[in-house]
């Protein structure tokens, strides 16, 4: 288990040590329901149990505690150490029942809720109604033992991760003075002011934590999140301070540098992620998180380098192949970008979004058929995402299926997230089957939509310089020639127009098209071009 549970035979008003694992059997005696004759009492019974579960024998303390239930069904202490064996043997349900059933048997026994509070903090990562669950434990206990430090302090830290800051703050301030003084509660003290803005005291907080001795990587990775948002310089130094006493993790590593991203010291962070790699040499897990540092730098190729080998430490991990083909399709390499995500997509072929990456890239290739597929998947997972049926659409298009185009684009041409892509396409459908009014009439409802839509203009320009309809085909080209200067079909068609009409610009406009019509083919032998990654 995560975490230890209390185990406690204590009389059931009577409080355990404070932040203390266990308690011991000492005071089992006193145990009102406990009788003190050896032939009429559970507490042997409880004894051996607890040197069972000491020992790790979980099998044995649970024979034992159920044959004495059946003479005792009214023991809170059986029940609840019951509870304890059901919890480390991840029977979380009965545990629960056990740790309840004890409160009911004895309604102020602190060790049962204690435990109880412990399982449902256990259980908050798959629950998400378990940490509203153990505040309402701990509040059931203070309100008949309102000094139960262990319960003052977790609630403390419950309140705290939901941010209700100065609640937690009253609860830490019950703790005794001796208890405030620990690593793991000036933590806890050090979120709540920063929380607060109360930065000074966070900050005097935060100088008592670095210098005690006892300070661990436990007392500080609870409270980052709290930090991140309302002081991350306060978080930074507080991470440092583990590692420069040599007290963090590689894990600890990631989080601090991404405490520096968050703060834009991009190349510390880099050097702290690759230092948590070097520490975790068989993990994937910070070269994946260098990867998309590097991603966001713009730094494709460092980017590949990382993900390679990360690939080669995990190659089954199609989120890897994913991001792998993603940074190839920012550097245009267009087979390798194929090659990893038809990985991704055969390791997690329910991944909507490994589906559409995929079926854009194949829309580029010279057979744009296999697209087809990839986007009906992706229609399939994501039914409602009017962007699905938008791709598939474009991927009739690039395959020459015309009327399927057609269905598929004006399913969403009145969508306003999708209708100028799709008035566009119809409209280039409908030029390239000459129906020349629709064409206009579609590619100006495109241009309503999204008035910066270069190409949209583009392919106006065309349709009315087709039509001789000279002045207005101009001012289309012109448009689009204005929002995207290396527009490959605007300045195509300016260079015919110019050439038709005798215009004189048509020698520098021939001579600006030749340039672009050269940089397209260079981009396009990159794209097709493959590359070995070396790690």
């Amino acid at each position: 288990m995560v975490v230890l549970f209390l185990l406690s035979v204590a009389h059931p008003t009577g409080v355990g040590a404070a932040f203390s694992q266990s308690n011991s059997l000492h005071d089992a005696a006193s145990l009102p329901t406990v009788q003190q004759s050896q032939t009429a009492s559970p507490l042997p019974a409880l004894e051996t149990a607890q040197d069972l579960i000491s020992h790790g024998k979980l099998d044995e303390a649970r024979s034992v505690l159920i044959r004495a239930l059946k003479a005792y069904p009214h023991e809170a202490a059986l029940h609840n150490f019951l509870g304890v064996v059901d919890a480390e043997q991840g029977r979380e349900p009965a545990a629960e029942q056990n740790f309840k059933r004890a409160i009911r048997e004895s309604p102020r026994y602190a060790g049962a809720y204690l435990n109880l509070g412990h399982l449902y903090q256990v259980e908050a990562g798959k629950d998400p109604q378990a940490s509203t669950k153990a505040i309402a434990t701990y509040r059931a206990l203070l309100s008949f033992d309102p000094g139960n430090a262990e319960a003052n302090y977790q609630y403390a830290v419950l309140r705290m991760q939901e941010g209700f800051f100065k609640d937690s703050l009253d609860h830490l301030l019950e703790l005794p003075s001796a208890d405030q003084n620990l690593p793991r509660v000036l933590a806890i003290f050090c979120a709540d002011y920063a929380g607060l803005r109360q930065l000074d005291l966070a900050n005097s907080d935060a100088d008592r934590l670095l210098s005690s001795p006892d300070l661990r990587e436990a007392d500080v990775l609870p409270i980052l999140a709290v930090l991140r948002a309302h002081s991350t310089g306060l978080a930074i130094r507080l991470v440092e301070g583990l590692v420069k006493r040599q007290r963090a993790s590689p894990s600890t590593f990631q989080q601090l540098g991404k405490l520096y991203e968050q703060t834009g010291q991009f190349e510390r962070a880099r050097s702290i992620l690759e230092e948590a790699a070097r520490e975790q040499p068989q993990s994937a897990a910070p070269l994946i998180e260098l990867a998309r540092l590097a991603n966001q730098q713009h730094d494709y190729r460092g980017a590949l380098g990382y993900l390679a080998h990360a690939r080669e430490l995990e190659p089954q991990n199609a989120t890897i192949h994913f991001f792998f083909g993603m940074v190839c399709v920012e550097l245009d390499l267009h087979q390798e970008a194929y090659a990893s995500l038809k990985k991704a997509v055969m390791l997690d072929p329910q991944n909507p979004y490994y589906n559409y990456a995929l079926g854009a890239v194949c829309t580029q290739r010279e057979d744009a058929r296999e697209a087809i597929g990839y986007f009906q998947k992706y229609c399939q997972l994501r039914p409602h995402d009017p962007r699905g049926i938008l791709a598939l659409g474009e991927a009739y298009f690039y395959s020459h299926d015309f009327g399927s185009a057609g269905r598929e684009l004006k399913k969403v041409a009145s969508n306003p997230t999708t209708a100028a892509t799709a008035h566009y396409f119809l409209g280039r459908i409908a030029s390239d089957e000459n129906r020349w009014t629709e064409a206009i009439s579609d590619f100006q409802a495109a241009l309503s939509y999204h008035p910066q839509y270069a190409e949209a203009y583009a392919d106006l320009g065309r349709v009315y310089l087709t039509q001789r309809k000279y002045s207005q085909a101009e001012e289309a080209l012109q448009r689009a020639v204005q929002i995207d200067p290396d527009n490959y079909i605007a300045n195509l068609n300016l260079t015919i127009l110019y050439e038709r009409t005798r215009d004189k610009r048509a020698t520098a406009q021939a001579q600006r098209f030749a340039e672009i019509k050269k940089q397209r083919s260079e981009r396009a032998k990159m794209f097709l071009r493959t590359i070995r990654i070396v790690p």
